[in-house]
Protein backbone atom coordinates (compact mmCIF):
# COMPACT_ATOMS: atom_id res chain seq x y z
CA UNK A 1 0.00 0.00 0.00
CA UNK A 2 1.19 3.41 0.15
CA UNK A 3 3.45 5.63 2.16
CA UNK A 4 -0.06 7.49 3.19
CA UNK A 5 -1.30 4.32 4.90
CA UNK A 6 0.92 4.31 7.48
CA UNK A 7 -0.61 7.52 9.32
CA UNK A 8 -4.55 6.88 8.75
CA UNK A 9 -4.83 5.57 11.65
CA UNK A 10 -3.47 8.81 13.53
CA UNK A 11 -5.77 10.82 11.65
CA UNK A 12 -8.76 8.67 12.61
CA UNK A 13 -8.50 9.68 16.10
CA UNK A 14 -7.74 13.30 15.52
CA UNK A 15 -9.30 14.37 12.93
CA UNK A 16 -12.64 17.02 12.70
CA UNK A 17 -15.53 14.77 12.64
CA UNK A 18 -17.16 18.25 10.55
CA UNK A 19 -16.71 18.10 7.07
CA UNK A 20 -16.95 21.72 5.48
CA UNK A 21 -17.01 21.17 2.17
CA UNK A 22 -19.81 23.16 0.09
CA UNK A 23 -20.84 24.86 3.65
CA UNK A 24 -20.65 28.65 4.05
CA UNK A 25 -18.14 29.23 6.61
CA UNK A 26 -16.81 32.65 7.97
CA UNK A 27 -13.57 33.69 6.75
CA UNK A 28 -12.14 33.57 10.55
CA UNK A 29 -13.30 29.79 10.72
CA UNK A 30 -11.92 29.16 7.15
CA UNK A 31 -8.26 30.42 8.31
CA UNK A 32 -8.72 28.38 11.88
CA UNK A 33 -10.08 24.77 10.02
CA UNK A 34 -7.07 25.74 7.84
CA UNK A 35 -4.23 25.58 10.17
CA UNK A 36 -5.50 22.74 11.72
CA UNK A 37 -5.85 20.92 8.72
CA UNK A 38 -2.24 21.98 8.31
CA UNK A 39 -1.00 21.16 11.46
CA UNK A 40 -2.26 17.78 11.40
CA UNK A 41 -1.02 17.48 8.29
CA UNK A 42 2.24 18.64 9.72
CA UNK A 43 2.00 15.88 12.81
CA UNK A 44 1.37 13.07 10.98
CA UNK A 45 3.78 13.48 8.04
CA UNK A 46 6.65 15.49 8.99
CA UNK A 47 5.84 18.04 6.39
CA UNK A 48 5.85 21.70 7.67
CA UNK A 49 2.41 23.00 7.90
CA UNK A 50 3.44 26.46 6.09
CA UNK A 51 4.51 24.19 2.89
CA UNK A 52 1.01 22.96 2.91
CA UNK A 53 -0.53 26.30 3.18
CA UNK A 54 1.49 27.34 0.69
CA UNK A 55 0.28 25.40 -1.85
CA UNK A 56 -3.18 25.50 -0.96
CA UNK A 57 -3.23 29.01 -1.15
CA UNK A 58 -1.31 29.55 -4.45
CA UNK A 59 -3.97 27.04 -5.63
CA UNK A 60 -6.56 29.18 -4.33
CA UNK A 61 -5.40 31.89 -5.71
CA UNK A 62 -4.98 30.71 -9.68
CA UNK A 63 -8.47 29.73 -9.10
CA UNK A 64 -9.37 32.70 -8.67
CA UNK A 65 -7.86 34.46 -11.80
CA UNK A 66 -8.79 31.98 -14.37
CA UNK A 67 -12.16 30.74 -15.81
CA UNK A 68 -11.05 27.39 -16.84
CA UNK A 69 -11.16 25.69 -13.85
CA UNK A 70 -14.08 25.90 -11.22
CA UNK A 71 -13.88 28.62 -8.69
CA UNK A 72 -13.05 27.03 -4.81
CA UNK A 73 -16.17 25.65 -2.71
CA UNK A 74 -14.79 24.33 0.00
CA UNK A 75 -12.25 25.50 3.07
CA UNK A 76 -8.90 24.55 1.05
CA UNK A 77 -7.81 25.50 -2.79
CA UNK A 78 -6.06 22.72 -4.13
CA UNK A 79 -7.93 21.59 -7.84
CA UNK A 80 -7.36 18.05 -8.73
CA UNK A 81 -8.78 17.35 -12.17
CA UNK A 82 -11.19 13.97 -11.92
CA UNK A 83 -9.35 12.20 -14.50
CA UNK A 84 -6.12 12.91 -12.42
CA UNK A 85 -8.23 11.87 -9.25
CA UNK A 86 -9.20 8.73 -10.18
CA UNK A 87 -6.93 7.73 -13.07
CA UNK A 88 -6.70 7.86 -16.45
CA UNK A 89 -7.98 4.68 -17.28
CA UNK A 90 -10.55 4.43 -14.58
CA UNK A 91 -13.96 4.41 -16.54
CA UNK A 92 -15.76 5.70 -13.45
CA UNK A 93 -14.09 9.10 -13.12
CA UNK A 94 -15.96 9.87 -9.54
CA UNK A 95 -14.79 6.34 -8.11
CA UNK A 96 -14.47 7.15 -4.66
CA UNK A 97 -12.80 3.22 -4.26
CA UNK A 98 -9.45 3.98 -2.69
CA UNK A 99 -8.73 0.34 -3.80
CA UNK A 100 -9.98 1.18 -7.41
CA UNK A 101 -8.10 4.18 -7.94
CA UNK A 102 -5.02 3.07 -6.75
CA UNK A 103 -5.54 0.20 -9.23
CA UNK A 104 -5.88 2.83 -12.16
CA UNK A 105 -2.96 4.56 -10.72
CA UNK A 106 -5.02 7.40 -9.77
CA UNK A 107 -3.79 10.58 -7.50
CA UNK A 108 -6.37 10.58 -5.21
CA UNK A 109 -5.98 8.88 -1.50
CA UNK A 110 -8.86 8.42 1.51
CA UNK A 111 -7.64 11.44 3.88
CA UNK A 112 -9.99 10.87 6.49
CA UNK A 113 -10.23 6.81 6.83
CA UNK A 114 -14.05 6.99 6.02
CA UNK A 115 -13.11 4.56 3.04
CA UNK A 116 -13.20 6.99 0.30
CA UNK A 117 -10.89 8.88 -1.91
CA UNK A 118 -13.42 11.36 -2.16
CA UNK A 119 -11.97 13.99 -4.61
CA UNK A 120 -14.74 16.64 -2.62
CA UNK A 121 -13.76 16.45 0.54
CA UNK A 122 -11.03 19.30 2.20
CA UNK A 123 -9.12 16.02 3.83
CA UNK A 124 -8.46 14.02 1.44
CA UNK A 125 -7.39 16.99 -0.88
CA UNK A 126 -5.14 17.87 1.20
CA UNK A 127 -3.60 14.74 2.45
CA UNK A 128 -3.33 13.80 -1.41
CA UNK A 129 -1.16 16.50 -2.30
CA UNK A 130 0.64 15.27 1.32
CA UNK A 131 0.80 11.84 0.23
CA UNK A 132 2.72 13.69 -3.36
CA UNK A 133 4.85 15.68 -1.24
CA UNK A 134 6.13 11.77 1.10
CA UNK A 135 7.31 10.13 -1.96
CA UNK A 136 9.64 12.91 -2.58
CA UNK A 137 10.86 14.01 1.56
CA UNK A 138 10.30 16.99 3.05
CA UNK A 139 12.91 18.95 3.47
CA UNK A 140 12.97 21.78 1.31
CA UNK A 141 14.84 20.60 -1.87
CA UNK A 142 13.08 17.46 -2.05
CA UNK A 143 9.81 19.83 -1.14
CA UNK A 144 11.14 21.92 -4.53
CA UNK A 145 11.98 18.51 -6.76
CA UNK A 146 7.99 17.51 -5.59
CA UNK A 147 6.78 20.97 -6.74
CA UNK A 148 8.58 20.84 -10.37
CA UNK A 149 7.42 17.54 -10.83
CA UNK A 150 3.68 18.47 -10.32
CA UNK A 151 3.57 21.69 -11.97
CA UNK A 152 6.42 22.01 -14.33
CA UNK A 153 6.51 25.56 -14.23
CA UNK A 154 9.54 27.74 -12.08
CA UNK A 155 7.30 30.10 -11.43
CA UNK A 156 5.25 28.01 -9.53
CA UNK A 157 7.64 26.98 -7.65
CA UNK A 158 9.30 30.12 -6.85
CA UNK A 159 5.68 31.75 -5.67
CA UNK A 160 4.80 28.94 -3.36
CA UNK A 161 8.45 28.89 -1.82
CA UNK A 162 7.64 32.71 -0.92
CA UNK A 163 4.44 31.85 0.33
CA UNK A 164 5.98 29.06 3.06
CA UNK A 165 8.53 31.82 3.72
CA UNK A 166 5.99 34.49 4.52
CA UNK A 167 3.64 32.01 6.78
CA UNK A 168 6.49 30.58 8.14
CA UNK A 169 7.83 34.30 9.27
CA UNK A 170 4.35 35.35 10.50
CA UNK A 171 2.92 32.63 12.08
CA UNK A 172 -0.68 32.99 10.74
CA UNK A 173 -2.67 32.56 7.37
CA UNK A 174 -4.47 36.00 7.35
CA UNK A 175 -1.90 38.43 5.72
CA UNK A 176 -4.21 39.94 3.73
CA UNK A 177 -4.19 43.95 5.14
CA UNK A 178 -2.90 46.58 3.00
CA UNK A 179 -2.29 50.14 3.07
CA UNK A 180 -1.71 52.92 0.67
CA UNK A 181 1.44 53.60 -0.27
CA UNK A 182 1.60 57.12 0.71
CA UNK A 183 1.38 58.10 4.32
CA UNK A 184 -1.88 60.16 4.62
CA UNK A 185 -0.33 63.04 6.55
CA UNK A 186 1.70 64.18 3.28
CA UNK A 187 -0.02 66.14 0.11
CA UNK A 188 -0.29 64.06 -2.49
CA UNK A 189 -2.84 63.59 -5.37
CA UNK A 190 -4.23 60.60 -8.06
CA UNK A 191 -6.95 59.97 -10.51
CA UNK A 192 -7.10 56.19 -12.41
CA UNK A 193 -4.68 57.09 -15.36
CA UNK A 194 -4.30 53.13 -15.64
CA UNK A 195 -5.06 52.48 -19.93
CA UNK A 196 -3.55 55.87 -21.02
CA UNK A 197 -1.23 56.43 -23.70
CA UNK A 198 2.45 56.71 -23.14
CA UNK A 199 4.77 57.37 -25.98
CA UNK A 200 8.38 57.26 -24.68
CA UNK A 201 10.42 54.18 -25.85
CA UNK A 202 7.85 53.93 -27.86
CA UNK A 203 3.82 53.64 -27.98
CA UNK A 204 2.73 51.92 -24.71
CA UNK A 205 -0.35 51.92 -22.34
CA UNK A 206 -0.06 53.03 -18.33
CA UNK A 207 -0.39 50.12 -16.54
CA UNK A 208 -0.62 51.95 -12.90
CA UNK A 209 -1.63 54.98 -11.42
CA UNK A 210 0.16 57.66 -10.90
CA UNK A 211 0.33 59.17 -7.11
CA UNK A 212 1.94 62.50 -7.55
CA UNK A 213 3.86 64.19 -4.49
CA UNK A 214 6.79 65.92 -3.30
CA UNK A 215 10.71 64.91 -3.99
CA UNK A 216 11.19 62.67 -0.82
CA UNK A 217 7.70 61.52 0.51
CA UNK A 218 7.86 58.11 1.96
CA UNK A 219 6.78 54.85 -0.49
CA UNK A 220 5.69 52.01 1.90
CA UNK A 221 5.03 48.10 0.88
CA UNK A 222 0.96 48.34 -0.06
CA UNK A 223 1.08 44.57 1.65
CA UNK A 224 2.78 41.74 3.27
CA UNK A 225 5.17 40.53 0.87
CA UNK A 226 8.34 39.48 -0.25
CA UNK A 227 10.54 42.30 -2.30
CA UNK A 228 11.05 40.10 -5.55
CA UNK A 229 13.18 42.86 -7.74
CA UNK A 230 15.07 45.77 -6.99
CA UNK A 231 17.03 48.15 -9.61
CA UNK A 232 16.95 50.41 -12.37
CA UNK A 233 14.57 50.13 -15.62
CA UNK A 234 14.58 53.24 -18.49
CA UNK A 235 10.95 53.31 -18.10
CA UNK A 236 10.44 53.37 -14.40
CA UNK A 237 13.96 54.62 -13.14
CA UNK A 238 14.51 53.27 -9.39
CA UNK A 239 11.84 50.35 -8.56
CA UNK A 240 10.98 47.98 -6.55
CA UNK A 241 8.77 44.89 -6.89
CA UNK A 242 6.98 43.00 -4.10
CA UNK A 243 4.95 39.83 -4.57
CA UNK A 244 1.98 39.48 -2.03
CA UNK A 245 0.58 36.28 -1.07
CA UNK A 246 -2.40 36.17 -3.59
CA UNK A 247 0.19 35.58 -6.62
CA UNK A 248 -0.05 39.79 -6.93
CA UNK A 249 2.75 41.72 -8.03
CA UNK A 250 3.01 45.19 -6.62
CA UNK A 251 5.28 47.17 -8.78
CA UNK A 252 6.43 50.71 -7.32
CA UNK A 253 8.43 53.32 -9.90
CA UNK A 254 10.12 56.15 -10.45
CA UNK A 255 11.69 56.32 -6.52
CA UNK A 256 14.21 58.88 -5.75
CA UNK A 257 16.04 56.15 -3.34
CA UNK A 258 15.42 53.19 -1.28
CA UNK A 259 14.77 52.89 2.28
CA UNK A 260 18.54 52.10 4.16
CA UNK A 261 18.77 48.54 3.36
CA UNK A 262 16.33 47.14 1.54
CA UNK A 263 17.01 43.60 -0.65
CA UNK A 264 15.64 41.43 -2.64
CA UNK A 265 13.90 39.04 -0.42
CA UNK A 266 13.47 40.85 2.27
CA UNK A 267 10.15 40.14 3.94
CA UNK A 268 8.13 43.13 4.24
CA UNK A 269 4.09 44.01 5.89
CA UNK A 270 1.60 47.34 5.35
CA UNK A 271 3.54 49.75 5.78
CA UNK A 272 7.25 48.99 5.78
CA UNK A 273 9.25 51.97 4.36
CA UNK A 274 10.76 50.40 0.66
CA UNK A 275 11.59 54.25 -0.61
CA UNK A 276 10.52 57.95 -1.62
CA UNK A 277 9.07 59.93 -4.17
CA UNK A 278 11.26 61.03 -7.17
CA UNK A 279 11.19 61.62 -10.63
CA UNK A 280 13.11 58.29 -12.29
CA UNK A 281 13.27 57.06 -15.19
CA UNK A 282 13.09 57.73 -19.12
CA UNK A 283 17.18 57.14 -19.38
CA UNK A 284 20.14 55.50 -18.82
CA UNK A 285 20.08 55.05 -14.79
CA UNK A 286 20.54 58.01 -12.79
CA UNK A 287 18.32 60.03 -15.25
CA UNK A 288 15.80 62.11 -13.05
CA UNK A 289 13.55 64.95 -13.75
CA UNK A 290 12.20 64.51 -17.35
CA UNK A 291 8.41 64.41 -15.30
CA UNK A 292 6.97 65.91 -12.00
CA UNK A 293 7.96 63.74 -8.83
CA UNK A 294 5.26 60.95 -8.61
CA UNK A 295 4.91 57.44 -7.86
CA UNK A 296 4.06 54.77 -10.15
CA UNK A 297 2.09 51.92 -8.98
CA UNK A 298 0.74 49.00 -10.78
CA UNK A 299 -0.29 45.84 -9.79
CA UNK A 300 -0.04 42.48 -11.83
CA UNK A 301 -1.67 38.95 -11.46
CA UNK A 302 -0.40 35.71 -12.02
CA UNK A 303 -3.15 33.13 -12.58
CA UNK A 304 -0.57 29.60 -13.13
CA UNK A 305 0.17 30.11 -16.44
CA UNK A 306 1.35 33.90 -17.06
CA UNK A 307 0.85 37.30 -15.67
CA UNK A 308 -1.21 40.41 -16.68
CA UNK A 309 -1.47 44.04 -15.66
CA UNK A 310 -5.00 45.29 -13.98
CA UNK A 311 -6.13 48.59 -12.73
CA UNK A 312 -4.90 49.60 -8.86
CA UNK A 313 -7.15 52.50 -8.59
CA UNK A 314 -10.14 50.84 -6.99
CA UNK A 315 -8.13 49.17 -4.54
CA UNK A 316 -5.55 52.62 -3.87
CA UNK A 317 -8.83 53.92 -3.18
CA UNK A 318 -10.56 51.46 -0.61
CA UNK A 319 -6.99 51.12 0.87
CA UNK A 320 -6.88 54.80 1.93
CA UNK A 321 -10.39 54.80 3.18
CA UNK A 322 -9.15 52.19 4.96
CA UNK A 323 -6.40 53.75 6.78
CA UNK A 324 -8.00 56.84 7.26
CA UNK A 325 -10.35 54.76 9.75
CA UNK A 326 -7.64 53.90 11.16
CA UNK A 327 -6.35 57.52 12.27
Amino acid sequence: MRIFISFLIFFLLFASPDTTFGKEVSEEEAYQKRMDLYKRVELTTQIPWYYIAAVDHYERSIRYARKDIPKPSGVTGIYIKPVQWAGWLNPNQTDPSPLSVELFNGFGVDGNGDGKANLNDDEDIIYTFANHILKYGVDEDHFRIALWDYYKRDKAVGLIMEKAKLYRHFGKLDLNDKSFPIPLRFNYSYRDTWGDRRGWGGRRIHEGTDIFAGYGVPVRSTCYGIVEMKGWNKFGGWRVGIRDINNTYHYFAHLNGYAKDLHVGQIVEPGTLIGSVGSTGYGPPGTSGKFPPHLHYGMYKDNGYGEWSFDPYPLLRQWERSDRRKK
